[in-house]
């Protein structure tokens, strides 16, 4: 807070705390700026790269301490405390300056731009713990909001670092140079001090439980993407310090709010139901080795399934009606647990037939599952029941396949409006009753069927979301071709790298080369194909601008270059175009390039041999025979950090909202299979979507709404949402796990059904 306006004393040293942490951090920071300017010395770069990162290391061998005091300095003189005599007083806001109207410096505008850019890197990591902090702080203060120009707002840290920076003498270009991992840095050191204010508030009894849905903010466009670091040099350089800040985000919102995702427990409801059984029976938690059933029993579940099959063949099936009632199946089923357990030859076995009892019981009082499909889980009971008795890990682990497989179809059926998927219902009807009808076809191999079945039950969803479903056929399509486009983009970009690492080409037609043109060469190869003319061309263009760029010093040279720019350029701004890309950025990228050739004309660039460029001409026709497996490839965003280019009439692409994830969200995100429904918080709509298909290593995710729209997440932005609570499973637990939840609760109040 500015000094002079009011503030409580509470919140005073809560932002001590936070400038005191910054402070302490400032030495580590420092080092890996340092160690990453130093690393970039050996990397090959034009030669006047090369001097000024050899001039930026030196100046940072001798400016960063005083770097490190100037920004304490800073944040002191924001807080109106000052470690020297210097007055303490108010930043100026962002944009502010004199009352009278005057042109703007260039470095001032330049200032502007890089102060914003760290700020807004150093939010995308710490909004949520931002946003708690906010909440506090404006509540000790009696605001509504915090001041502009409040010390933990991010631009003031940011001004702060870069005039720390200027004034040291290291130029903004330095700072340009290291961006990436002083924005990484940054972020993580701010993360951690708007943790550490938050932890100390909420030991002290402010707000301990905030919502925070109120303040997502969701605004069109918005890219949070994650920060591309320099060769991947700050990253290798961080090392162990990373390890230290892992969990910060995740701690505070476990302290300060209930979780909107969390996740069942599956394996301590499966151990307290084996304890609470094992008290009343020693023996029914021994899986060391399967328990055939005893020929009594065999023969009695073989005839109540035969019953069962014969008494549950629906009405409708016959043309006769409406299918059989719920309170008709569980009166048909309690008949045959009757009859079950008195052909029960040990205690086990009756305990068992009555666990199975009242977990279907459940799962057929589960209103969300439509009644046509009610009665083939009905079914299962029977062979379920069989397995149960002779496989003690039935109850010892959620991963067994006749659990797994009732979960995954009931996580397919459950969660919608079945007048608005009437082709779904019908669809995941017959496939369920397939089945159960294979599993009632082997009643001897146990749980080998149920893992068969299991496996064509995810095969017949892929097929079915591609194939046969209205819905979601062209959705799915439309996922493929980006994902297809997007793995291209990335391979072409990855080998572009390896062909020009020791090729001295201007930084500009780099960039060009690596952000612009390889997403052009994956869109025409997508479109057209591989060896297409088309695909041709844009190779060659990516040749000729390479060639362009290099230093001409004969008249002949330049002839040649004027004689071909008009028709590379016509093919530059063609393929930019098909790639989607608008008139705007299409100028902004070519007038990069005419700089580019300006430096060749006047010889500054360096000269490229006839031989490397034949070299390069040939890799580059041979192109997709070099590029990396596709498997291999990751669609994250360290590498394509926007794919709102995709984004049409037929599919939505989500690059923004959510929070940051933390590890489990995103191992969540990987976890979600598809078929399953959940609810999607998302440009001002809450709705039932159903997952129809993810890519390759389930980089990226399509949802499709009942009434067939469309949208596509990456895995971050997925497991964003999944951390933010904007996207919710139709159902908390599965069918399983909360029917074991309801026998637990039911053999907690009466253990002696377990016996009788």
């Amino acid at each position: 807070m500015s000094a002079g306006a009011a503030s409580s004393p509470l919140a005073e040293q809560a932002r001590r705390l936070y400038a005191d942490h910054v402070i302490a951090a400032l030495p580590a920071l420092a080092r890996v700026v340092f160690e990453t300017s130093r690393a970039l010395l050996d990397k090959p770069a034009l030669p006047a790269t090369v001097m000024m990162r050899r001039d930026l290391f030196k100046a940072l061998e001798k400016c960063a301490g005083p770097w490190q005091r100037a920004i304490a300095e800073g944040l002191y003189r924001a807080q109106g405390r000052s470690l020297s005599s210097a007055r303490a007083g108010d930043l100026p806001a962002p944009g502010s300056g004199a009352g009278d109207l005057s042109l703007v410096d260039d470095d001032t505008i330049e200032r502007e731009i890089l102060t914003s850019r760290l700020a807004l890197a150093m939010m995308d990591r710490a909004s949520w713990e931002f946003s708690d902090l906010r909440s506090r702080l404006s509540s000790l203060d009696k605001r509504s909001e915090l001041e502009a120009n409040d010390m933990v707002r991010a631009h003031v840290l940011a001004r702060v670092a870069i005039d720390a920076w200027r004034g040291c003498g290291v130029g903004l270009d330095g700072w340009r140079e290291l961006q990436a991992v002083l924005h990484e840095e940054f972020a993580h050191v701010v993360e951690e001090a708007y943790h550490e204010a938050n932890r100390w508030l909420i030991e002290h009894r402010v707000l301990p439980e905030v919502d925070l849905r109120p303040l997502i903010r969701r605004s069109r466009g918005v890219n949070t993407g994650g920060v591309q670091t320099t060769d991947g040099l700050s990253t290798s350089v961080r090392g162990g310090l990373t390890g230290q800040r892992a969990g910060v985000g995740e701690e505070t919102r476990l302290m300060t709010r209930a979780s909107p995702l969390r996740r069942e427990n599956s394996g301590e409801i499966l151990s307290r139901l084996n304890r609470l059984v094992g008290r009343q029976l020693p023996g029914f938690g021994d899986t060391a080795q399967m328990k055939p059933v005893s020929p009594v029993l065999a023969e009695a579940i073989q005839n109540a399934e035969a019953g069962v099959r014969q008494r549950l063949v629906t009405r409708s099936d016959r043309g006769e009606g409406p299918p059989i009632s719920t309170p008709q199946l569980l009166a048909e089923l309690q008949q045959r647990k009757q009859a079950l357990k008195q052909a029960a030859t040990t205690p086990v076995e009756r305990a068992t037939i009555e666990i199975v009892a009242m977990m279907f019981q459940s799962i057929l009082t589960e209103d969300s599952i439509p009644a046509a499909i009610r009665v083939w889980f009905a079914r299962l009971q029977m062979p379920v029941l069989r397995v149960a008795v002779s496989e003690p890990d039935f109850f010892a682990t959620i991963d067994h396949p006749a659990r797994r497989l009732i979960d995954r179809m009931g996580a397919c059926v459950m969660g919608f409006d079945s007048s608005s998927t009437e082709h779904s219902a019908e669809a995941l009807s017959k496939e369920v009753k397939r089945v159960v009808q294979v599993v009632e076809a082997y009643p001897d191999t146990g749980r080998r069927v149920f893992q068969t079945v299991l496996i064509e039950f995810e095969k017949f969803l892929e097929h079915f979301f591609r194939n046969e479903n209205e819905a979601t056929r062209k959705g799915v399509s439309l996922a493929q071709q980006i994902e297809q486009r997007e793995t291209l983009a990335i391979q072409y970009t990855i080998e572009l790298r390896r062909m020009l690492n020791e090729v001295p080409v201007q930084e500009e037609v780099r960039q060009f080369l690596f952000h612009v043109w390889a997403d052009v060469l994956a869109t025409t190869a997508v479109r057209y194909g591989a060896q297409a003319d088309q695909t041709k061309a844009m190779k060659r263009a990516a040749t000729d601008v390479i060639w362009s760029a290099g230093a001409k010093t004969t008249r002949e040279e330049r002839a040649e270059v004027i004689r071909r720019l008009p028709p590379l350029l016509k093919t530059l701004r063609d393929g930019m175009a098909s790639a989607g890309m608008s008139p705007e950025k299409q100028a902004e990228h070519i007038h990069a390039l005419n700089n580019s050739l300006a430096a060749a004309f006047t010889a500054k660039a360096a000269v490229i041999s006839n031989d490397r460029l034949d070299d390069l001409t040939e890799r580059l026709e041979s192109l997709e025979e070099l590029l990396p497996d596709a498997a291999d490839v990751d669609i994250d965003e360290s590498l394509v950090l926007d794919l709102s280019g995709h984004e049409s009439s037929e599919i939505e692409v989500v690059g923004e909202g959510g929070s940051m994830p933390t590890p489990a969200m995103v191992q969540w995100a990987r976890e979600l299979q598809v078929g399953s429904w959940y609810m999607l918080d998302y440009r001002n709509r809450n709705e039932p979507v159903q997952l129809a298909w993810q890519g390759m290593r389930k980089q990226l995710s399509l949802f499709v709404t009942p009434q067939g729209r469309c949208v596509l997440f990456q895995q971050q932005r997925l497991a964003a949402f999944l951390q933010a609570g904007l996207l919710l499973p139709a159902q908390e637990e599965s069918l399983t796990v909360r029917a074991t939840r309801t026998a637990l609760a039911k053999l907690d109040a009466d253990p002696s059904r377990l016996l009788n």
